[in-house]
């Protein structure tokens, strides 16, 4: 009987240590995962912005760059439409001065859209 006994409890002792431990070490592992989480959580919160070298421009002075860029478009766009009405209706020799406002025209109207797109696009 004491061989039996025996044998019991070493079962017991050994399915204890089988079940218990392991719960045990994911008990202090995942313990240990939610301080590590808690950590980096926590470094994020706190985290500084670095000088990264990325300009941050508040939006009035966005809307003061967009609108710089605006007036001499349309300056550019009236200057080309009245050398058009100039070649088409009167018949002035003016298509070489035409096309050149057209392409400044062009050129401003696309950096102006670019820069509209790139900074106010989300709304």
């Amino acid at each position: 009987m004491s061989i039996i006994k025996t044998l019991k409890i070493t079962v017991i002792l050994v399915l204890g240590y089988v079940f218990v431990l392991p719960m045990s070490v994911t008990a202090h592992a995942d313990e240990a995962s939610s301080m590590e989480n808690a950590q980096v959580m926590q470094a994020f919160a706190t985290h500084e912005t670095k000088k990264t070298g990325v300009l941050s421009i508040e939006d009035q002075k966005k809307r003061l760059v967009m609108f710089i860029l605006g007036v001499p478009l349309l300056v550019l766009l009236l200057i080309t439409g009245g050398l058009g009405i100039a070649m088409g209706v009167y018949g002035r020799q003016v298509f070489v001065a035409h096309m050149i406002f057209a392409g400044l025209s062009m050129t401003l109207a696309i950096a102006h859209a670019i820069v509209g797109m790139v900074w106010f696009f989300p709304f």
